[in-house]
């Protein structure tokens, strides 16, 4: 179901990872992004699993939750696979099956299981960090982040409201569809049956009310921001500070440990793809 889908929602329970610095968070994740794309082998993988399950642990946020979050993009990891799986080429390679445009080698296995792990550590590791911190957390970190960017008349605080609200917009949209959806089959709409054009062509009549419902929701935010005298342009005042904690320095001794594990495993297990 669509409202079960994780990311952009909050998990709220007393954990490690809920206490520590929304900065911190975003820093880390940026780390572990920069992680899953040095990885040269399954071996490395093992260890970006390993960080993201221990940091499942501390979350204490349930893995079906999180990985629910994967449902949103199955048909892209599908696609992605499938595309390297059977356009992939590289020479002198083993040969498992062959037909006209499409080939699929030893090479091409490794190399399409890699895009296919890519695409789901990197949505795992990013519904973590949107189950366990905040919107209000998240805008107040990636402010105090892009600050420097003050100094040449950037709109730091504008561009990280806007980020938070269309975080926040995700799982309010996710309900509006799913409540269109049954309205549509109570009417007698059929989403499910006929080939891959007829299912696109049912979905017109769930995307204009969702459009309109989504303008009507920005209209009504809008308004509510204006009423309570909202001006984002002036200095604000903050209702907490954010402070760099200990668990910040225990988090950052993992991500290192991680990247150390990692580096070691390229150098002596070598590269796989």
């Amino acid at each position: 179901m669509l409202k079960d889908v994780a990311f952009g929602q909050y998990y709220p329970v007393e954990s490690f990872v809920h206490k520590m610095d929304p900065r911190a968070k975003i820093l880390y994740l940026i780390a572990y992004i920069v992680l899953i794309f040095i990885v040269k082998n399954f071996y490395g993988f093992a260890v970006c699993l390993a960080l993201l399950a221990l940091t499942v642990v501390f979350a204490r946020v349930p893995i079906v939750k999180v990985l629910k979050s994967i449902r949103a993009i199955l048909f892209i990891i599908i696609v992605t696979f499938l595309i390297n799986l059977f356009l992939h080429r590289e020479e002198q390679d083993v040969v498992y099956f062959s037909w006209w445009i499409f080939t699929v080698t030893r090479g091409s296995v490794t190399f399409a299981t890699f895009m296919a792990l890519r695409l789901i550590t990197l949505v795992l590791g990013s519904s973590i960090l949107t189950l366990t911190t905040t919107p209000v957390a998240l805008t107040d970190g990636l402010e105090s982040l892009l600050s420097p960017l003050k100094l040449v008349k950037f709109p730091v605080h504008e561009l990280a409201l806007i980020m938070s609200i269309a975080l926040r917009f995700i799982p309010t949209l996710m309900e509006e569809t799913e409540r269109i959806i049954s309205a549509q089959k109570a009417r007698g709409a059929d989403f499910e049956s006929g080939n891959i054009f007829s299912r696109v062509k049912a979905l017109i009549p769930i995307l204009i009310p969702l459009i309109i419902s989504a303008f009507r929701r920005a209209d009504e935010l809008g308004d509510a921001m204006e009423a309570r005298c909202y001006t984002g342009s002036r200095v604000r005042t903050k209702y907490k500070k954010l402070k760099f904690s200990v668990n910040d320095v225990i988090a950052l001794f993992f991500v290192a440990a991680a990247f150390a594990g990692v580096i070691l495993l390229n150098v002596y297990a070598g590269a796989v793809i």
